[in-house]
């Protein structure tokens, strides 16, 4: 038994040694390496040119386009073309530097693997992909331009700068709105700057008893010589309503389309067709309400000399009383 176990341990040492580590094929794969980096040497050479070429390239036609839409007046459609373009040449020429590096590859091979990594990409990225899309839309058809005041999604400001992402927007109290482009694209946007004209109006509120048409001829007259009201077209004054407590007129005036000029023209409108009226003895009123305090209960509903608000019942009553004792304290006072 003794000789068996000896002999075991001798057998594993005698087949570990008979294991002969074969390193020649590792140096034989490193020099293949090593020939094969060297015989590409010249084609990476020439890849490298040919990369360098590209890039400057692509920054000549970034700047030839940028410039084209600087001179158009279209900064941002030029900023914007001048990238897609750069990064489109570049793509093409890192496609073909890895066609001389790798003769064994095809531009086909590579388009076809652009194809499917797009896909990926589109997949990934779709929401960055749409927006850039929606940006490049925004500025080919020019809803709105850089300096143009607008109204998308609850906010109002005057556009800063078009980027390929988002469309920056400097609101009236100096704070700054990034709005995505696909944002904009799809939903309603107001351009208040447009055109070079907008209206404004204001109901004004005239008694019952006095001249429509005098109110009307005062509030024109007035509001046309208002500072910032155009003449062209002229103010008008419309009766617009019979209400319970007067009769409503409405005063319409165009101003300059941006947003100090609608404001500061509407402050001078209102204080000047307020004087002129109260100048001409027009009443204007406001609302007032009458409320009647009355006895909650019929005489059908009981004893009436038992309630504790309402008419006062005669004769002797706990509600008589009361008053009469409020009555004698208040002359009490007096005297």
């Amino acid at each position: 038994m003794e000789e068996e176990t000896e002999a075991a341990p001798r057998e594993d040492i005698d087949s570990l040694a008979g294991v002969d580590a074969d390193t020649g094929n590792i140096f034989e794969k490193l020099d293949a390496w090593a020939d094969g980096f060297f015989r590409l040497l010249p084609n990476i050479a020439v890849a490298i040119v040919v990369l360098v070429l590209f890039w400057f390239l692509a920054r000549g036609v970034a700047w030839l386009v940028r410039r084209s839409g600087q001179r158009r007046g279209r900064d941002n459609l030029g900023d914007v073309g001048a990238s897609l373009l750069r990064w489109l040449v570049l793509i093409i020429g890192f496609m073909l530097a890895v066609t001389i590096v790798a003769p064994s590859i095809t531009p086909g091979d590579l388009f076809a693997g652009l194809g499917i990594g797009s896909v990926a990409i589109g997949f990934a990225f779709k929401d960055i992909l749409q927006n850039m899309l929606a940006g490049i839309l925004i500025l080919i058809r020019q809803p709105f331009e850089v300096g143009d005041q607008i109204v998308s999604g609850g906010h109002e400001g005057t556009v800063e700068r078009i980027e390929t992402r988002a469309t920056l927007i400097k609101t009236y109290d100096g704070r700054r709105v990034v709005i995505p482009n696909s944002d904009i694209y799809t939903d309603a946007v107001v351009v208040n700057t447009a055109f070079d004209k907008r209206r404004s109006q204001y109901d004004v509120l005239i008694g019952c008893s006095d001249d429509i048409d005098a109110a009307c001829a005062v509030m024109v007259e007035t509001a046309g010589g208002c500072e910032g009201v155009l003449a062209d077209p002229a103010p008008e004054a419309i009766p617009w309503g019979m209400d319970a407590d007067g009769n409503t007129i409405r005063l319409r005036w165009w101003t300059a389309p941006a947003r100090a000029d609608v404001v500061h023209v509407w402050g001078r409108v209102i204080r000047d067709v307020y004087n002129a009226l109260d100048a001409k003895g027009v009443d204007l009123p406001y609302p007032t309400r009458m409320v009647l305090f009355h006895d909650q209960t019929e005489a059908t509903d009981g004893d009436r000399t038992a309630q504790r608000e309402g008419w006062p019942a005669k004769g002797d009553s706990p509600a008589a009383r009361r008053i009469e004792e409020a009555i004698r304290a208040g002359a009490s006072k007096q005297s």
